[in-house]
């Protein structure tokens, strides 16, 4: 089972939306993938292998050497978008 967090600058509206969307997408396809959700701050501290964001934050988050997957997403209601990165995330 892997762990995820989803994440945005404060941890709230954009980020809560994305966690419902992408819970929703783990349930519809059965990814074996835990959410969590957080500010940013929460990622220093965050031990699981996948963060999930903006596609900004994503770019910002790239450069400080996280050890975790970083997956940026571009439409946080585009669910297509949302199953497609972690179904590339599942298989690498």
């Amino acid at each position: 089972m892997h762990k995820a967090l989803v994440a945005c600058r404060a941890g709230v509206g954009s980020s809560l939306m994305l966690k419902i969307k992408t819970e929703q997408v783990i349930k519809e396809n059965g990814f074996p993938i835990q959410v969590e959700h957080s500010s940013l701050d929460a990622v220093p501290g965050f031990d699981g292998d996948l963060l999930i964001t903006l596609a900004d934050v994503a770019k910002e988050l790239e450069t400080q050497g996280l050890k975790q997957t970083i997956i940026g997403i571009n439409n946080i209601v585009d669910k297509v978008e949302i199953e497609s990165k972690l179904s590339h995330f599942l298989t690498s």
